[in-house]
């Protein structure tokens, strides 16, 4: 089974990333990597994940930093109604 790549430690600093789960851990991990990941990290993200994985973390994520929800808005094309973290839906 995959699991988070040692070196995405740096993403993961409070966590033990040995003991993450790919599906288990689906939404902490996705919401972490928009949040703190680099581009590399993001592409693997897109590779372990559905587009639509990923824009349902985008919208139900309470802890996206204002600057990276703008982005990810702007990415999949959503309203800031539509997102949790803009205090909206």
């Amino acid at each position: 089974m995959k699991k988070v790549p040692k070196h995405f430690k740096v993403f993961f600093w409070d966590v033990d990333i040995y003991s993450l789960d790919l599906k288990k851990n689906k939404f902490f991990i996705i919401e972490r990597l928009l949040n703190e990941g680099d581009h590399h990290s993001l592409h693997w993200l897109f590779q372990n994940y559905t587009v639509n994985e990923i824009k349902e973390v985008v919208k139900k994520s309470r802890e996206l930093s204002a600057e990276v929800a703008h982005c990810w808005r702007s990415y999949f094309n959503l309203k800031e109604e539509e997102m949790r973290c803009f205090g909206k839906s």
